[in-house]
């Protein structure tokens, strides 16, 4: 008898026959999330296994963000043979509990001699008379005791839910560009959800932004990696661009001329790495350069696809899902980012492309990108460091 968790994930199982690239992605990330505290991971018959870890609940916490995975039990693995001991473990496990409960089972061995009936009807039936303040309710019940009968048979009780969504890796890659606010790290969480690895663009303008504003960015990109594994950062030093830009463009056009900078940018670095898109954290209307029209001007100078999740979303259903994942409070702390300096009183809210463009002519567009580029400073961020 031990202690293991069961991992169940949700959509590679609808995957066909390219259902084994999914399943050795998925058990891949959850043997690296549980490395740390020596969990040992083995797959047997479509289930996911986790045993030999020092501490269970650090164990749970971090398969949990594995996405591809669809909930966590921990549960006692039992010699199936003796079936009065495995009622008996059911019945030790829940006691304490009260109200209604009832047992569910499942046999992928069909040579045990109890059918899925049996095993339900019989262990109901001793929890029933051994664990006072419990009545059975099979409709809707407080707690579900769960029998698996398989190479051994595995009891579980609880339930973790984990974080859903894909295998990381299985759908290409993009890069995000991570701001130290709300919006783009939930923008990135949502697009690797979907299995999509990610590096991050960041751009700093020291000495308008601090120190501890670059270590914010790279908190936040920390806190990403607890979900997608090691992230590159490219931090860019974006102040020559900005001072350009609010020195020689029409001050209603600075904001939307740094974004389309921006994005020039990060398309450069994203081919750098490999990726096919980019992501952003912008939702139609919240800002004066997210309205329809200034979208439309920022993609005008990119050829990669832009991934923006949060596009039709409220700011409160973006910051409960930062507060979800836990970059809210990071994002909330009062270090200033590049796009809060030279904010002009009146920025365009309809511009179109023609303006832009002739504003920016008075640029030397392709020489500030290329020092950009070349003062870039790349660092990679791993799961488990110290944060801020």
């Amino acid at each position: 008898m031990r202690e293991v968790l069961l991992v169940r994930y949700g959509e590679v199982f609808l995957k066909g026959t390219n259902r084994p690239y999914f399943m050795n992605k998925l058990v891949s990330h959850v043997r690296e999330a549980v490395k740390p505290i020596h969990g040992r991971v083995w797959l047997s018959e479509g289930r996911i296994y986790v045993s030999d870890f020092t501490d269970m609940q650090a164990c749970i916490d971090r398969v949990t963000r594995v996405f591809g995975v669809h909930s966590v039990s921990p549960a006692i693995e039992m010699d199936k043979d003796d079936f009065e001991a495995i009622c008996r473990q059911a019945a030790e496990m829940m006691q304490g509990m009260s109200g209604t409960f009832k047992v569910l089972a499942r046999r992928s061995d069909k040579r045990y001699p109890l059918d899925t009936p049996a095993i339900m009807r019989e262990a109901g039936g001793y929890i029933l008379t051994h664990v006072p303040g419990l009545e059975v309710d099979v409709h809707h019940p407080e707690h579900e005791m769960m029998i698996e009968i398989r190479d051994h048979a595995y009891l579980s009780v609880l339930r973790y839910p984990g974080t859903g969504g894909m295998p990381m890796g299985t759908n290409g890659k993009a890069c995000l560009l991570l701001s130290g606010g709300i919006d783009s790290p939930v923008a990135g969480y949502m697009i690797a959800k979907r299995g999509v690895e990610i590096c991050c663009v960041h751009y700093h303008s020291f000495p308008y932004t601090s120190e501890r504003a670059r270590e914010k960015v790279l908190e936040l990109a920390r806190e990403l990696s607890e979900y997608c594994g090691e992230i590159r950062v490219y931090v860019v030093p974006f102040t020559e661009i900005q001072m350009a830009i609010h020195e020689k463009c029409p001050d209603n056009h600075t904001t939307l001329i740094m974004r389309r900078y921006m994005m020039r940018i990060a398309e450069k670095l994203a081919e750098k790495e490999n990726a096919q898109a980019l992501i952003t954290g912008e939702s139609i209307g919240q800002v004066a350069s997210q309205t329809m029209d200034a979208l439309v001007c920022t993609n005008q100078v990119v050829s990669m696809p832009v991934f923006r999740p949060l596009i039709g979303m409220d700011k409160s259903e973006i910051i409960a899902l930062a507060e979800s994942i836990g970059t809210y409070a990071t994002s909330s702390l009062p270090y200033e980012d590049c796009c809060t300096i030279f904010t002009p009183k009146h920025p365009t809210t309809h511009p179109r492309i023609e303006q832009m463009e002739r504003s920016e002519k008075a640029l030397p567009m392709e020489e500030l990108i290329e020092r950009a580029i070349e003062g870039t400073v790349v660092e990679t961020v791993l799961p488990g460091q110290s944060g801020i």
